[in-house]
């Protein structure tokens, strides 16, 4: 896990530095900084996550790159909905909502229509990987 916290924090200082832009595996995708609060730990904690929109809505797949359980930060939204968004220099506040049924197939769909690694990714698990949303509060 540290490797990936390691990365992590590389896309976040690279994002900041270039106005939004990152470089390597997440090159020319949208990617947008998520902080939010630790469901267990309480501390302020900040993931790089790629999205779509739909509409006024910012929206993001809880993949895990398919793994057999969900991501971590997906449990703290579902703990803390209230997070900050970063896109390019914007920085907001939103509320987290986790979508269901077909609203949540429409969404996983269309951002999997744009980057097809989410397929791959839900052929790997028997899980249904969350599709969260994200409503401006400021």
């Amino acid at each position: 896990m540290s490797e990936l916290n390691e990365y992590n924090k590389q896309v976040i200082a690279e994002f900041r530095a270039n106005e939004g832009k990152v470089g390597g595996q997440m090159e020319n995708m949208p990617v947008i900084l998520l902080t939010m609060t630790g469901a267990k730990s309480g501390r302020t904690i900040t993931k790089p996550l790629v999205y779509t929109t739909d509409g006024e809505r910012i929206v993001v797949i809880a993949s895990f790159a398919g793994a057999p359980h969900h991501p971590g930060w997906y449990h703290n939204l579902v703990a803390n909905p209230e997070v900050t968004l970063e896109i390019g220099t914007e920085r907001f506040r939103a509320r987290a909502e986790v979508t269901s049924g077909e609203e949540r197939q429409r969404l996983f769909d269309a951002q999997a229509a744009q980057m097809p690694i989410f397929h791959d990714y839900q052929k790997k698990t028997s899980r249904q990987i969350p599709v969260v949303v994200f409503n401006r509060l400021d």
